[in-house]
């Protein structure tokens, strides 16, 4: 059987990590806090400029600290990423039907046909 590529991914953090004995400092809240970290140097990337004047390469490589560090908080608590990303897509398509969501930024909170 195949490995998906999330947990190949996985797999390669977590030999990595295991490799440099890193596996004690990776507790969930640092692992937590790492991540929030990771996407705000991401934020950081767009501070002051438009949207496209973000440096491509920078980009991707916080882009990838940020998936890393997700990766491994699902690992921490054994989460299947596949599985949890699949069943928020399906809590998020109860709180944001179609007919009321498409077109719209509002929080499902406040969506109603009179906002459309």
């Amino acid at each position: 059987m195949m490995k998906s590529d999330i947990n190949f991914l996985t797999d390669k953090l977590v030999q990595f990590r295991d490799e440099r004995n890193w596996a004690q400092f990776h507790n969930g809240k640092d692992l937590a806090v790492a991540l929030s970290v990771e996407a705000s140097e991401l934020l950081e990337l767009f501070l002051w400029k438009s949207e496209t004047d973000a440096e491509p390469s920078r980009l991707k490589e916080e882009l990838a600290d940020v998936f890393a560090f997700a990766f491994l908080l699902a690992n921490k608590y054994g989460f299947d990423v596949r599985q949890i990303v699949l069943d928020k897509i399906e809590t998020n398509g109860k709180k944001y039907p179609v007919d009321l969501a498409k077109g719209n930024a509002n929080k499902y909170t406040d969506l109603t046909n009179g906002n459309l």
